[in-house]
């Protein structure tokens, strides 16, 4: 089943409710939470108090993705401000497993996220573990990017991988996502697409439901 994660990055923060509101209630299935610290990548975003404030406004899915290094210090903490899911960088734990472990232990799913320079391999240890492993389809760290082609490839690699190793992990793309590429990046295996800028520019409720269209899960 696929799913349209609107990343919060590209949104208006003098409007973030209200945008929040808008992709809701058009049928996206959930809220991808880029959490950057300015050292695993160049920008800073925000933390768990914006996460705290939006999570007392709606019910949707959140899938927090921590762009930071050595993330299993604050995993207790961005649990406790709402999130439904954690996606760590299996570039940034010096252990990768056991910061996976501590987020299962908390009770919420669990991702690892590999750049477009990391190959699936980086995976081996904890691929049995995780419920999602995100492949940046752009390297990390600023929106509006554009999609690097061969990262489609890695998708493929990474959906044959899985089938061979009776692996159960859902497979999400995140960068440069947009109605001219995400059919055949679905096409490659992902099944949950991160969109920023594709979403929140224009008309977010008509963006949302061009995409669920596109890729054959409109309402």
């Amino acid at each position: 089943m696929f799913k349209l994660a609107p990343s919060i990055l590209a949104a208006d923060f003098a409007r973030l409710g209200e945008q929040i509101a808008q992709v809701e209630a058009a049928g996206a299935d959930e809220l991808h939470i880029d959490v950057m610290d300015g050292m695993f990548v160049p920008s800073i975003s925000f933390g768990m108090p914006v996460i705290e404030s939006v999570r007392k406004i709606t019910k949707m899915f959140f899938d927090v993705h921590l762009m930071i290094m050595e993330p299993v210090r604050y995993l207790e903490e961005f649990v406790k401000a709402g999130a439904d899911s954690i996606t760590v960088h299996a570039e940034a734990c010096e252990n990768l497993k056991e910061t996976v472990l501590k987020v299962k232990d908390l009770g919420v799913r669990v991702g690892v996220s590999i750049k477009p320079d990391t190959p699936i391999s980086a995976l081996a240890e904890v691929e049995q573990l995780v419920d999602r492993v995100l492949v940046m389809t752009v390297n990390p760290g600023f929106g509006g990017q554009k999609l690097i082609p061969e990262c489609v490839e890695k998708v493929t690699e990474l959906a044959a991988h899985r089938k061979q190793i009776g692996a159960t992990f859902d497979i999400q793309v995140d960068g440069g996502i947009g109605l001219s590429n995400v059919k055949s990046v679905a096409e490659a295996g992902a099944e949950v697409f991160v969109a920023g800028t594709a979403v929140f520019r224009g008309d977010i409720i008509s963006n949302v439901k061009a995409f669920k269209e596109e890729v054959g899960v409109a309402d």
